[in-house]
């Protein structure tokens, strides 16, 4: 029997970063590095990094909601990301870097909602949480490059210091999630 498996896709800055974290939680079935919610048909990297696209760079997380729930998935999502910040995460600065949450279903948008609502409550972030919730529209796969790009290049210095410290800071926070094998 196939299980029955439901995407989310999710900006937290660079691609990169949210791929290589996603990639390594129990439950998700595969991620997908991409750009979305823009104006302009199958951007190129180059098109989006200018910034007036109106694109975000995302990853598609296609996960098994018997093995992880949504909520869950989006829980790591704000513990990787800065949910607070507008436009930018760290050094890497423009709208193609905004804190995401993009729906495919009504279902999504009330979880997410919630977990939003949970976390601005919590007083866990000193400021506003500026994440943005919103149905996805125009998607596309970016470039094969971009695609695993953390596990093909762990000793390059964005990954180095920019991407394993996320990864490192989901296992220690999420130990149970972190996929075996």
């Amino acid at each position: 029997m196939t299980p029955h498996l439901e995407t989310i896709t999710l900006g937290g800055g660079c691609f990169w970063c949210v791929e290589a974290v996603y990639e390594q939680v129990e439950g998700v079935v595969s991620v997908e590095s991409g750009y979305s919610n823009g104006h302009v048909k199958n951007p190129t990297y180059e098109q989006v990094c200018n910034g007036d696209t109106g694109h975000v760079e995302v990853v598609r997380v296609t996960f098994d909601p018997a093995r992880i729930s949504l909520t869950e998935v989006l829980e790591i999502f704000f513990v990787v990301h800065d949910p607070t910040t507008l436009n930018r995460q760290g050094n890497d600065i423009g709208p193609q870097y905004r804190s995401g949450i993009y729906y495919e279903s009504a279902a999504q948008e009330r979880i997410a909602r919630e977990v939003l609502g949970e976390l601005a409550s919590s007083g866990v972030h000193r400021s506003p949480i500026v994440t943005e919730l919103t149905p996805l529209a125009n998607y596309s796969r970016a470039e094969d490059y971009h695609q695993h790009y953390f596990a093909q290049h762990p000793g390059q210095g964005y990954c180095a210091f920019v991407v394993a410290p996320k990864v490192e800071k989901f296992r220690k926070t999420f130990a149970r999630h972190v996929r075996k094998g």
